[in-house]
This record gives structure tokens, C-alpha cells and sequence, in this order.
């Protein structure tokens, strides 16, 4: 009878085990650091939907927890991810001027009007042409986009000629974007997005390139009085989504794969998708709120296409020392976006 009860128990705890045994081993929580506030476009319109999109792939195995606070300042995302401060961090290359080159592509101006064809033009031009260059050494690199086309803003005197921009102190991003700003004869002030409200709101700074959708979600809109439109924008900013490498080495294959299903042109789209949407959403509210806002004319447009030239040229020669094809990959990138365009 003894031996009967011992069997018998014997049993219940391995029919236990193996059915708590799932659920025990179900939950890899990630954690995401970002730098931007929780209703920002980026983490509520593209991070928060992406973590949604890992959960369901990977049947709950996965989860990207959002962390209330950033583990450091926007520069530093990228080596919060690659030493394992972070699992996931999203980031600004430009924000760490020298240490990326061939992404800089996606950031020259005149390159199309739409978040979405670009930021899928680029991922796929990047698998193409840039992936081999190895510039995310350290890290799994999840994702790259932009967002939509950079415009003028300040709050000084409405920009109808590059005269105008002359004495302007200008915040901007780092990257294209500063080389930009100084062919065309602003005065720029290499910062963070997150300190465009406190640069501007204390005369530290004029004015900002921004897309329209930054302008709305940084607060702006009272501070700003002028917007200059530039069809096919004034420049980019190229964005990355990566994750530490050795996280992402630990998951299950399967786990790895359904990830990057939900991450490349995937995320470049619902990203690009959702910046068009806010970018909208920032031209209204800015014409809610009184900013006088124009569309660069034909005369404009062709004032900075001869000030910026030589920024594309440059980084060409750039490129093409590093062992790349700089005139390839930016025609590459147009006739990409063209081709999304439908153009």
C-alpha cells in the first residue's frame, strides 16, 4: 500500500512539473530604455505597437518592457545596448558625430516627402549596401529608419532666401542635419531633441529643424512663429533599433526569427507609417496655434541645393575611402524610394 502511495505521488509531481514547466520557461523579459517621454510618437505610435507585434510572434515567450525612466542620455543609447545596460535601445546616430558614416546616406536632403517610403527604402538599401561595413559592431541591429522630411523652424522672421537664415541659431540634431545647417548659413547648435523646449524657451536657441511632427510633441508650437515647408525635406534623421547581442544570442532560435520578422522593413514601415500620420497631426496644430508656416519656393529650393552640394559630395568621398560606392548607394536610395512612391 505504501508503495502504491509513493508511485502515485511520484506521479502527481511529474504531471505537475510538466505542466508548470511551460509557463516557468515562457517569460524572456527584455528591457527598453528610452529617452523620450511615454506619449511621444516614437514610443507610443512605433515602440509600443513593435513590442505588441514581438509579444504575439513569439507566442508570450517574449516581452519588451518599456522602463519608466532612461538609463542614461540620448548619446549613450547606442552603448547602453551594445554593454548590456539595456537589452533594447532605440537612438539618434548623429547624436555621436564620427562614429557612423554610410548611415548618413539617408539624411542628405531632397530625398523624398513620406517617412514610410524612406525609412523602407533605407532598411533595404542598408541590407544591400551598408550591412557589410559592420558600423553596429557590438549589438543585433534591429531596425533603421528616419523620420519624416525636416523642415524649417523659428521664431524670429519668416524664410523666404537663405539671407534670412543668416545670425539664426538653430538647434539641431547632429549628423547631415549640422553640415547642412552650416552651408546655408544658420548658426547650428548641436543638441538633443528632448532640449529643444529649454533652448528655445530660454533664447538660447532661434529656432529648430525639426519635422513637423517634432514641433507639436516637444512643445513648441507657442514658441515658434515661423515654419518654412521644403518639398522632399531639407534633410533626415536616421534612427536605430538595436538590441544587445548577447541577449539576442541567448533566445531560441525561433524566438530570434520571429523577432527580426517583426523588426527590419516591418518596423521601418509601421514607423515610417506612423510618422506621416503625426506629422499631420503637427502641421495642424501648429496652424491651430497661430505659427505662419509656407512652402519653400522653387527660387529657395534652388538656393540650398547649390549651398548643400557639396555636403552629398563629401560624404561620397567619405564613403568611397571607407571601401563603399557613395554614388551607388545614394542612387540606390532614390530609386528605391521612387519605386515605393509609385514615382
Amino acid at each position: 500500500m505504501l508503495h502504491k502511495l509513493r508511485i502515485a505521488t511520484a506521479a502527481a509531481l511529474v504531471l505537475s512539473c510538466t505542466l508548470i514547466a511551460p509557463s516557468s520557461m515562457a517569460e524572456t523579459t527584455l528591457r527598453l530604455s528610452s529617452w523620450l517621454p511615454p506619449g511621444h510618437p516614437i514610443v507610443r505610435d512605433m515602440i509600443i505597437p513593435w513590442t505588441e507585434q514581438v509579444a504575439e510572434a513569439t507566442q508570450g515567450r517574449v516581452k519588451v518592457n518599456v522602463l519608466p525612466k532612461p538609463l542614461g542620455k540620448p548619446p549613450a543609447h547606442f552603448d547602453l545596448a551594445k554593454d548590456g545596460v539595456a537589452d533594447v535601445t532605440f537612438g539618434v546616430h548623429g547624436y555621436q558625430p564620427g562614429r557612423f558614416l554610410l548611415t548618413k546616406a539617408v539624411e542628405m536632403p531632397f530625398l523624398g516627402d513620406s517617412a514610410e517610403s524612406t525609412s523602407v527604402a533605407y532598411w533595404r538599401v542598408y541590407k544591400q549596401y551598408m550591412e557589410k561595413a559592420n558600423e553596429h559592431d557590438g549589438v543585433t541591429l534591429l531596425s533603421v529608419f528616419t523620420h519624416g522630411p525636416g523642415h524649417i523652424f523659428n521664431s524670429k522672421r519668416a524664410v523666404n532666401a537663405l539671407e534670412d537664415l543668416n545670425g539664426l541659431k538653430i538647434r539641431v540634431g547632429g549628423g547631415v542635419v549640422n553640415d547642412i545647417a552650416q552651408a546655408i548659413g544658420a548658426t547650428a547648435l548641436l543638441k538633443p531633441a528632448s532640449q529643444a523646449y529649454e533652448l528655445m524657451s530660454n533664447g538660447v536657441a532661434d529656432g529648430v529643424f525639426f519635422p513637423s511632427e517634432s514641433v507639436a510633441s516637444f512643445k513648441l508650437t507657442k514658441l515658434v512663429h515661423y515654419g518654412t515647408l521644403v518639398p522632399k525635406g531639407l534633410y533626415n534623421t536616421s534612427f536605430f533599433l538595436v538590441m544587445n547581442s548577447k541577449t539576442f544570442g541567448e533566445l531560441p532560435k525561433a524566438d530570434q526569427d520571429a523577432i527580426m520578422k517583426v523588426s527590419g522593413e516591418n518596423f521601418a514601415r509601421l514607423s515610417g507609417k506612423a510618422w506621416d500620420n503625426v506629422d499631420q497631426i503637427g502641421i495642424a496644430r501648429m496652424k491651430e496655434d497661430g505659427v505662419t508656416l509656407s512652402t519653400a519656393s522653387d527660387a529657395l529650393v534652388g538656393q540650398i541645393k547649390k549651398a548643400t552640394a557639396g555636403v552629398e559630395q563629401g560624404w561620397v568621398s567619405e564613403a568611397n575611402a571607407k571601401g563603399a560606392d557613395g554614388a551607388a548607394i545614394m542612387s540606390a536610395l532614390r530609386a528605391e524610394i521612387a519605386k515605393i512612391e509609385g514615382k
